[in-house]
């Protein structure tokens, strides 16, 4: 029999917030470019308004977004990966990879 080591607390706790509807998606469209609110729900199609500004939240309060209000008029919000979020670009480069592999495009 061959032992295992148990899978990490903070490796559980990441793989936790990813599980969440929509946050991969979001994590992916931060990674193509998308910066503003409006470039989200269109990169994402059917994301409900309130579960993308709570996923973007839970992606912020984690580390791997992070969100600037720009002093205009009115004032913008924008977001972008992080240095953190940046690190999982493997990971996301993987999955387009394996969806083209797939057959998807």
């Amino acid at each position: 029999m061959c032992s295992r080591e148990p899978v990490p607390p903070e490796v559980r706790a990441l793989t936790a917030l990813l599980e969440r509807r929509w946050s991969l998606s979001v994590l992916y469209a931060a990674h193509l470019g998308a910066v503003r609110f409006s470039e989200f729900e269109q990169a994402l199609g059917q994301v409900p308004p309130a579960t993308l500004a709570a996923r973007l939240a839970d992606l912020e309060s984690a580390g791997l977004i992070e969100r600037r209000v720009l002093d205009t008029r009115p004032p913008r919000t924008e977001y972008a990966l992080s240095a953190e979020g940046r690190r999982l670009a493997p990971l996301l480069e993987a999955l387009t990879a394996c969806s083209r592999d797939r057959g998807h495009p």
